[in-house]
C-alpha cells in the first residue's frame, strides 16, 4: 500500500506527463489516500483533464477537487507568478541588487531577505515588491550591511543639509554613535523632516536613523 507521500509524488508525476494539463498551478496534498487538487487552469476542459489524470492513478481512494478556471485575461495572483513579477522587477530597478535577495510569497504575503549595502536598495525592493498586483503585504527582512563609518560622517550629512533649498541646516543637530546617526532640532514642515532624514540615511556606512526633530508649525 502507497504511502501518502508517495501517492502524493505519483500524482504529481502524472499530472506533469499529461499533455493537456498545465500542472505548473495545480497543488496537490494527500491525506489516507484522498487527493486533494488546488490551484488554477485555463480552462473547464483542462480541469477535467486533471481530475481524470488523477483517477488513473492507483492508490488513489478519493478526489477532492477545488481547481479553479482562470482564464488569460484574469490577474495572474498565484505565488509563483507574483514571486515571478516581483523578480523581474528587481532585475529591472538599477537600485535594487536583485543577486543579493531572496523571495518568498506565501498566500500573496511576500517576504524579502538578504543583505544589501545601503538602505536606499532595502526600500526600493519594499516598494518595488509592494506594487504587483496580488500583494497582500511585504515583510522586509532585509539586513544593510555594516560597513566602516567615516569618521566625517556628520560633516557630509550637515554638507547633504546645506545643499538642500528647503531646509535649514543650522536648525538641524546630527550626531553619530557608529552607523547610527541620531537627528534633533526643530523644522518648520514635515517634508523638511523628510529631507532631514533622507539625507542621514543616504550617508555611507548608517545603518540606522533615530529621527528625533520637532515640527514646529
Amino acid at each position: 500500500m502507497k504511502s501518502d507521500s508517495q501517492l502524493q509524488r505519483d500524482v504529481m508525476a502524472e499530472l506533469a506527463w499529461e499533455p493537456s494539463v498545465d500542472h505548473a498551478d495545480i497543488g496537490v496534498a494527500v491525506n489516507d489516500g484522498v487527493v486533494t487538487l488546488s490551484g488554477y487552469v485555463k480552462s473547464y476542459p483542462e480541469k477535467l483533464a486533471a481530475e481524470h489524470a488523477t483517477r488513473r492513478v492507483a492508490g488513489v481512494k478519493a478526489i477532492a477537487e477545488d481547481i479553479k478556471v482562470r482564464y488569460a485575461s484574469d490577474p495572474k495572483t498565484a505565488d509563483h507568478e507574483i514571486a515571478s513579477r516581483i523578480l523581474d522587477m528587481f532585475a529591472w530597478n538599477v537600485a535594487i541588487p536583485d543577486d543579493k535577495l531572496s523571495v518568498k510569497v506565501e498566500h500573496g504575503w511576500v517576504t524579502i531577505s538578504g543583505t544589501v549595502d545601503w538602505y536606499f536598495q532595502s526600500d526600493e525592493a519594499r516598494k518595488a515588491a509592494g506594487r504587483v498586483t496580488g500583494v497582500l503585504g511585504v515583510t522586509n527582512l532585509i539586513e544593510v550591511r555594516k560597513l566602516p563609518v567615516p569618521a566625517d560622517v556628520r560633516e557630509r550629512i550637515m554638507q547633504a543639509f546645506k545643499r538642500q533649498a528647503h531646509l535649514d541646516a543650522n536648525s538641524v543637530t546630527v550626531v553619530t554613535d557608529g552607523g547610527t546617526v541620531k537627528l534633533g532640532g526643530r523644522v518648520r514642515a514635515w517634508n523638511e523632516r523628510g529631507i532631514a532624514e533622507r539625507a542621514a540615511w543616504a550617508a555611507p556606512g548608517v545603518t540606522k536613523v533615530e529621527d528625533n526633530i520637532i515640527v514646529a508649525f
